[in-house]
């Protein structure tokens, strides 16, 4: 068993820094690749890192099932805070945590035990997520921002996703469910979200929602690695593998960013 206090502390930190990346990634690049940036295998690492030490690798192997199915409710979250988006701030936060809350509530109920079927739920929700976005919403990715950064701007960023990781981490060992669920609630996402709305507006949040939906397959590859190498290699061994993994698929992804609008 690990220290409570670490289990706080690493994720805080670890959290603290990616989301800072992520918004300046896009505003200083772009969209496309500050969504793609954005979805690199960060808290999950980490939480799950931590689930396998404290309970062991089968307990992490059932978590990380679940966790994969709550990726596709992610996907669902984003695409539906972008939709909601261009209306207000409030009915995009309110229609994106009703739908993610229920659809929530359904996998905890499901508690899947193998990886195939949350797999295919992510496949079909990024599918029809970006026809969403693409076809129907008619997004398009926005070009890079320029802004100046101050301190308070930089250090609110980072302590909104370090707060909510950290608790959720330091709650994910309470039952095999909700380890899955609460390890990938999207706080990321939701921070993300609602810097780029307050900062550059709605155009600009559902082009970088797009790029994000576009690149979470590289948290689900991540997910589905250590699914199969924690068995077979071990918890050290095989995060370090299931990174590789996953960044190879977002390098990949990042290769084909060309195809989103």
């Amino acid at each position: 068993m690990l220290s409570p206090l670490l289990e706080v502390i690493l994720p805080f930190v670890f959290s603290f820094g990616i989301v800072i990346l992520i918004t300046m990634l896009a505003e200083r690049f772009g969209t496309k690749i500050g969504g793609i940036a954005g979805t690199l295998p960060t808290t999950i690492v980490i939480a799950f890192l931590f689930i396998a030490l404290n309970r062991g690798i089968s307990f992490a192997t059932h978590s990380v099932s679940i966790a994969v199915a709550e990726m596709a409710i992610n996907v669902l979250f984003l695409a539906t805070f972008a939709a909601l988006s261009t209306r207000s701030l409030p009915t995009a936060l309110i229609g994106s945590f009703s739908l993610w809350t229920f659809f929530t509530v359904l996998l905890y109920i499901a508690d899947f035990t193998a990886i195939l079927i949350p797999i295919i739920l992510f496949a079909v929700a990024v599918a029809g997520c970006l026809w969403f976005l693409e076809k129907h919403q008619h997004v398009a990715s926005q070009p890079q921002i320029c802004m100046k950064y101050t301190y308070g701007k930089i250090l609110l960023r980072g302590l909104l996703a370090g707060f909510v990781i950290a608790a959720a981490v330091s709650l994910s060992n309470l039952s095999i469910a909700l380890s899955g669920i609460l390890a990938m609630f999207p706080v990321i996402f939701l921070s993300t979200m609602l810097i780029s709305y307050l900062e550059h507006g709605p155009l600009f949040t559902k082009a970088l929602a797009k790029s994000l939906i576009f690149g979470s397959p590289s948290v689900v590859a991540y997910g589905a690695a250590i699914y199969f190498l924690y068995p077979l290699a071990g918890i050290l061994t095989g995060t370090i593998g299931a990174v590789i993994i996953s960044v190879a698929v977002s390098l990949v992804l990042f290769l084909l960013r060309s195809s989103l609008q």
